[in-house]
């Protein structure tokens, strides 16, 4: 099957979050996580018959949408979880990020994430209350760098890690794959996670949302809670098929939590904060998670060519530089060698909306989403090199 993800869908007089931001401005928005693409054709279909129906009243997850979720978990990462251990289904992410911050049983008690990280991560734990410790990570040289092409990546200091888990931490909130840096978590360092948080007793939300965006080849997605029965005793694992296949709006996630007693105080934790979600959410993960691999590997390889293309044009731009993307379709960009006070402000008078990386915990970086049509990622890449002067160009 072929896919067309080239052609622009017109955005701009529509709900769009994403477009309505810069509504009457020429500017080019790669900012939020929602990509340009329209969603696959089995989902569109399926949402199709549903609103045939005709009738949408409250709804809940018929059987069939969680053993969809359950043979995606099987056939990709070899996961065979109960249906029980789906404790819950949540609107997104952030939601499940500030039940899980109520889940904490003394005010003292703190919630630790690792930095630049998703900006719900920073919200949640002071919207309960709690109190937030911040690790950052550290860019090392990789291991595959030339003294003619070094690079780097984020990793995690596991040394510092540790003492920051110790009391008062309590939660430790962790993006895997990691958002805004698009680290893929090998095994080892998922062990490494897992073994401190297993000495400090902490409980563990991973963030797994992105799950199904992993582009390059070398790489795989593991789930943490795969690891070994102890830590998954400990980890409520975040999964959605939104990011994946462009149905955010839909509002779907769910909570997988196979320890019973963790299940329950997730649940308890979740009263008030967490309503019923919309049928139409249920009825896009099933299709999505039966019929939309196909579509999902045509978008992997569409990614992966926008993500050269991004790195290319940022390597050829002064005072900017990136690390290779692993997963996500969210390029991290280091800005402060420009000098620019404010770089997120300077591409934005060039027409190039992005995510200002204060939000992440990350002031002079950037976040570009490069989950669009390539006429307009050329044309967005080529209104940033003008920001440098006009003659900068984006390599073709």
């Amino acid at each position: 099957m072929t896919f067309d993800f080239d052609t622009v869908i017109d955005r701009r007089h529509t709900d769009s979050f994403k477009w309505r931001r810069y509504a009457g401005r020429d500017v080019l928005p790669l900012w939020v996580a929602d990509m340009d693409f329209a969603s696959p054709p089995e989902v569109l279909a399926a949402l199709h018959a549903r609103v045939d129906h005709g009738i949408f009243g409250y709804a809940e997850p018929m059987p069939s949408v969680i053993d969809a979720v359950m043979a995606m978990l099987e056939r990709e990462y070899n996961w065979r979880i109960e249906a029980e251990w789906i404790a819950a289904w949540t609107p997104g992410v952030a939601v499940a990020l500030h039940v899980v911050s109520r889940m904490l049983e003394h005010p003292e008690d703190a919630v630790l994430t690792s930095t630049p990280i998703y900006p719900p991560f920073l919200h949640a734990p002071l919207n309960m209350g709690r109190a937030l410790r911040k690790d950052p990570l550290v860019e090392r040289t990789a291991e595959a760098s030339t003294i003619d092409h070094p690079t780097s990546r984020f990793e995690m200091a596991f040394d510092r890690l540790a003492d920051a888990l110790a009391p008062p931490t309590r939660a430790f909130l962790f993006c895997h794959p990691q958002n805004p840096t698009g680290r893929v978590w090998s095994r080892t360092e998922l062990d490494q996670v897992a073994e401190t948080c297993l000495r400090h007793g902490t409980l563990v939300c991973s963030d797994e949302v992105h799950n199904g965006l992993i582009l390059d080849a070398d790489k795989r997605h593991i789930p943490l809670a795969t690891l070994s029965p102890e830590i998954a005793a400990r980890t409520i694992t975040l999964m959605s098929p939104s990011k994946t296949y462009n149905i955010a709006g839909l509002m779907c996630a769910c909570a997988i939590i196979p320890d019973a007693a963790l299940r329950r105080r997730f649940q308890r934790a979740a009263r008030g904060i967490v309503n019923e979600l919309t049928p139409f959410g249920y009825v896009a993960c099933e299709a999505a998670y039966r019929h939309g691999e196909p579509w999902r590997q045509a978008l992997l390889a569409y990614l992966r060519e926008n993500r050269d293309l991004v790195e290319a044009t940022v390597a050829a731009l002064p005072g900017l530089r990136m690390n290779h993307v692993e997963a996500t379709y969210l390029a991290w960009i280091d800005c402060r060698a420009t000098g620019w006070e404010h770089p997120v402000a300077t591409f934005e008078a060039t027409g190039v909306g992005l995510s200002d990386g204060t939000l992440f915990g990350a002031p002079g970086w950037a976040r570009l989403n490069f989950g669009c049509p390539r006429p307009i990622l050329r044309e967005a890449l080529a209104r940033m090199g003008r920001a440098f002067g006009s003659s900068r160009q984006p390599p073709t």
